[in-house]
């Protein structure tokens, strides 16, 4: 058993390295296969400072940058080559932050002029057993999609996140490349024989990721987000992670339902942009 399973998780610089790691490689692939299916949106993911700048259109949730920071300082021309990576495809710079990363990105970002726009909860639990699973005498089942399910899925989800996420077609390309990924495990949640929640994994290095759980608005409370949360962990456990993964909106319903799944906050990011210049 990994030593990471023998007692609770510690919030420490060793932990934020995996998690970092690990969402910073999802976004890597995600703009790999994005690319791969749709070769004019100039997708494209190259190292920086750690971690990696990903693009895949200008206002796409997968533009930005993650993992900086995270393996040691980050210098003042890594800096500029990051800013030039953005502006010369016409994006604001923006960096997903974690607050545990080297001081000297913390130096620049203040050196440079970026804004605070918004935070986001890094929520993690280790992973043992799953424990109890949903009972089915309601006619909720949880299946994992069939590789032409895409649309199905990315509307599915879409639909269950549309207070936060417009349902564009730019979103929906989004989401039809995450269900595309060679990692990527998506599942939906049946219930009154229509689709009415989603939500997907990666594993990567032990870490489980656990990303696009949703539910429809008209059929939230009825248990539909803990049986895809519970699918999808007990996916990590089989394949062999010792501690899974989300990001939530600080106060959302979803990171109440996910705490509720035993996950607790390991830390905050900060997302900073810079806008482009004029």
């Amino acid at each position: 058993m990994p030593d990471s399973q023998k007692g609770p998780l510690v919030a420490d610089l060793l932990l934020a390295r995996r998690l970092e790691s690990t969402d910073a490689w999802v976004s890597l692939l995600s703009a790999q296969i994005h690319v791969q299916l749709y070769p004019e949106s100039g997708a494209l993911a190259e190292p920086m400072g750690g971690g990696y700048a990903v693009f895949t259109g200008v206002g796409s949730p997968l533009t930005q940058a993650t993992g900086l920071g995270m393996k040691g300082p980050v210098t003042g021309p890594e800096m500029d080559r990051l800013e030039a990576f953005f502006e010369v495809r016409g994006s604001p710079t923006i960096i997903d932050l974690c607050p545990l990363a080297d001081r000297s990105i913390i130096d620049q970002l203040g050196l440079r002029g970026y804004r605070l726009r918004e935070f986001s909860n890094m929520l993690v639990r280790p992973l043992r057993e799953v424990g109890e699973r949903p009972a089915a005498d309601d006619g909720l089942r949880v299946q994992q999609c069939t590789p032409s399910e895409d649309s199905l899925w990315a509307g599915t989800v879409a639909q269950g996140f549309a207070e936060n996420l417009i349902v564009s077609d730019e979103n929906m390309l989004v989401l039809k490349s995450l269900f595309h990924r060679p990692d990527s495990i998506c599942y939906l949640a049946w219930l009154e024989g229509r689709p009415v929640g989603g939500g997907a994994l990666a594993m990567h290095d032990g870490v489980a990721a656990l990303y696009g759980a949703s539910t429809l608005p008209s059929f939230r409370r009825r248990g539909v987000q803990k049986a895809v949360i519970l699918a999808l962990l007990a996916r990590a456990v089989e394949g062999g992670c010792d501690v899974a993964y989300t990001l939530t909106k600080p106060g959302s319903v979803s990171q109440r339902n996910v705490e509720r799944q035993l996950f607790s906050v390991a830390y905050t990011r900060a997302m900073m942009v810079k806008e482009v210049k004029e």
